[in-house]
């Protein structure tokens, strides 16, 4: 039996923005260059609290009418939401060339950038099998002993749920 060839062409690196998530970049930023792979920098936010604490108190056909009684009011959050999307995707863009800054031989990596809405587990693991990615990228930070015996972290959730491998890179204590 001959050792499988492993490549990469495509790699998905989540990122919470977080100082500690700032470390697994460079990893995935290497395996992209050494293998000339495609790097996405994905990002999920939080959908706004209200949205958050209606779900299970309403069905989501009387959401979805109340979201679309006033239709201007739509629009708005709409065109803000789109508005939000540019400004995190230019985070992501100035987190990553910082972080990549930080390294004198660092070499010249290209990505695309992705943002979503919604749990985090649940859009990194769709959007790494849906995207096609041959691996994910992220880094694992504690909440401390008792959050993570809670809730587990998200790098842990992701590891259980995920199809593809995932790298986990540890933020130092």
């Amino acid at each position: 039996m001959k050792l499988p060839k492993i490549e990469y062409k495509k790699i998905l690196y989540a990122t919470d923005l977080s100082a500690s998530g700032r470390i697994a970049f460079p990893y995935a930023a290497s395996i992209a260059h050494n293998y000339g792979a495609e790097l996405t920098v994905f990002h999920v936010a939080k959908p706004p609290e209200f949205e958050q604490y209606l779900v299970g108190y309403i069905d989501e056909k009387l959401w979805k009418q109340i979201k679309t009684q006033d239709l201007e009011a739509v629009k708005d959050t709409l065109t803000q939401r789109k508005r939000d999307e540019v400004a995190v995707k230019n985070n992501l863009d100035e987190f990553c060339k910082k972080t990549l800054d930080e390294y004198d031989d660092h070499p010249y990596v290209a990505y695309d950038v992705k943002v979503a809405m919604g749990d985090p587990v649940t859009e990194i693991v769709r959007e790494a099998e849906s995207g096609d990615y041959d691996v994910v990228v992220v880094s694992k930070h504690s909440g401390g002993l008792i959050m993570d015996a809670l809730m587990g972290t998200t790098a842990r959730r992701v590891i259980r749920r995920c199809n593809r491998p995932v790298l986990v890179i540890p933020a130092p204590e």
